[in-house]
């Protein structure tokens, strides 16, 4: 071979080793970022081209998959009471891409999990459409019912979290005001016009505010400071007066005086388990201050704070600072200060305590399952932590059901029925004269053997309601809806 030609070989073998390194690098390397590339769009066609697995609440399916005529995307989700469904399900939109439920799972519903791979083999050979498989959840329809229609009656902002304390299983998740995720499910204009108004609206109706959203929990946090102080000794007798309780009550280093919703004279140095009842700030305080912010904090990362939760959906992180002065400190004790908290997290707090002291880790889906039904994944129940005793479970749990019976939770009472409340009113903004305040409620029901098949955070934003200030209570807008949904759980 002359030197000409054996240099245009050379060459052209250059160019193929260097297409096949490239080939490589795109089908071996890239072939994960190209596939889940925005603007790929043999990617979005594929993820729509067959009909799609569901979602299952109470063993009914709440989403669907229907044709759209002249698309390349061939079909789209459709949903059944989507508004009350939204904040579990998420949404599936041609053009704005998954959230929530619909996001984690989408391998599974859009048969593209490994676990689904016979399932596809299968189509190759029979030329059936292939079907993805379903999220089977934990919630209770029922529960999901009441917990919506409360809100929606009350036309407030807000949000409603149910749990089995005994296994950590989400029984109702509601945000209101909520939105329909068909109506934006598609591409067309008008869809992209429906998503951009839900968008823009300032009530917001596309946040999850039952976890993703954080606010001062209020008195409702007053059971987590009564935890934390049994547990570390700072009270050893619920019934022993409270002497350094004065109501009201100075903040330490300062000359800021903090009194009650209800007359200090029902306050005024009384013990631990009377606080509770009457929500009494001044005992609160001074149980927080005594107990001091490290040992306050250890019992509140115990209970969840501090950390994000995987529901299997993100949950946003409910916050107990690590530096606080005396007198924030002792604002912890009655949920206000620095303190937030989504109220996943204070039906967390309130399902640990009905649970005798061991809180388990929250969680939505029960079961993914093929499409011939067969079982790929089965939730199993996680401890989270033990974060108090049982002892100091049973004695906060003693002051929730008096302070049900003969305090200011009367409102979530039940014939023939045990239960645990505890009220709150959470200050927020810059000028608390002029912010209306958040109004909170958190519970439990117990059966006859002992056990709490639910436990219930309850939030209000009554920002937007025509009532007035002094209506404003937990007691008054959030033990009604707990009630309600603690009832329909006990139904079953």
């Amino acid at each position: 071979m002359n030197k000409p030609l054996r240099r245009i070989a050379v060459f052209c073998g250059v160019l193929v080793l260097a297409l096949l390194i490239r080939a490589t690098w795109v089908q071996f390397v890239k072939s994960d970022t190209l596939a889940n590339d925005s603007h790929n769009r043999r990617v979005l066609i594929d993820a729509f081209s067959q009909p799609r697995g569901d979602i299952v609440v109470g063993g009914q399916p709440i989403t669907g998959s229907v044709e759209t005529p002249g698309s390349d995307l061939k079909y789209k989700r459709t949903y059944k009471d989507g508004p009350m469904y939204a904040p579990v399900t998420g949404y599936l939109s041609q053009a704005q891409g998954a959230t929530f439920l619909e996001g984690v799972h989408a391998k599974v519903m859009n048969g593209k999990d490994d676990r689904l791979f016979f399932d596809r083999a299968k189509s190759l050979f029979t030329g059936e459409t292939p079907r993805g498989g379903d999220v089977v959840t934990t919630i209770d329809p029922a529960a999901q019912k009441a917990a919506y229609k409360g809100l929606t009656d009350l036309k407030a902002k807000g949000a409603v979290v149910a749990l089995d304390p005994r296994s950590g299983k989400i029984l109702a998740m509601v945000s209101t005001p909520s939105y329909d995720p068909s109506v934006f499910a598609g591409i067309s204009a008008k869809e992209g016009k429906e998503f951009g108004k839900l968008d823009a609206d300032k009530n917001k109706p596309l946040n999850n505010r039952a976890m993703r959203e954080v606010y001062p929990p209020g008195s409702t946090f007053k059971i987590l400071t009564a935890a934390a102080a049994i547990e570390h000794g700072v009270v050893t007798d619920i019934n022993a007066p409270m002497p350094d309780a004065p109501a009201p009550y100075t903040l330490p280093l300062s000359s800021t005086q903090v009194g009650n919703d209800v007359d200090n004279s029902l306050c005024d140095k009384v013990s631990l388990k009377t606080g509770m009842q009457w929500s009494c700030n001044n005992v609160f305080l001074d149980t927080a201050l005594k107990t001091g912010k490290d040992r306050m904090r250890e019992t509140a990362e115990k209970f969840g704070f501090n950390k994000e939760q995987f529901i299997p959906v993100r949950t946003a992180k409910s916050g107990y600072p690590d530096k606080l002065d005396k007198p924030q400190t002792a604002l912890t004790g009655m949920g206000q200060g620095s303190l937030t908290s989504t109220p996943l997290q204070m039906a967390m707090v309130t399902a640990g305590i009905a649970n005798n002291g061991k809180v388990m880790k929250p969680y939505m889906v029960d079961e993914l399952r093929g499409s011939d039904l067969a079982t790929l994944e089965k939730a199993k129940p996680e401890v989270l932590n033990q974060a108090v005793s049982e002892g100091t479970a049973k004695k906060v749990q003693e002051m929730m059901e008096f302070t049900a019976s003969e305090g200011t939770a009367k409102k979530v009472k039940m014939e023939g029925v045990t239960v645990g409340g505890k009220t709150g009113t959470a200050q927020h903004g810059s000028d608390v004269r002029e912010q209306r305040p958040y109004a909170w409620f958190v519970s439990y029901a117990k059966q006859s053997d002992g056990t709490s098949p639910v436990a219930v955070a309850v939030f209000v934003d009554p920002s937007d309601m025509d009532i007035q200030r002094s209506e404003i209570a937990g007691g008054k807008l959030g033990a009604p809806i707990a009630k309600s949904v603690m009832e329909a759980v006990l139904k079953k």
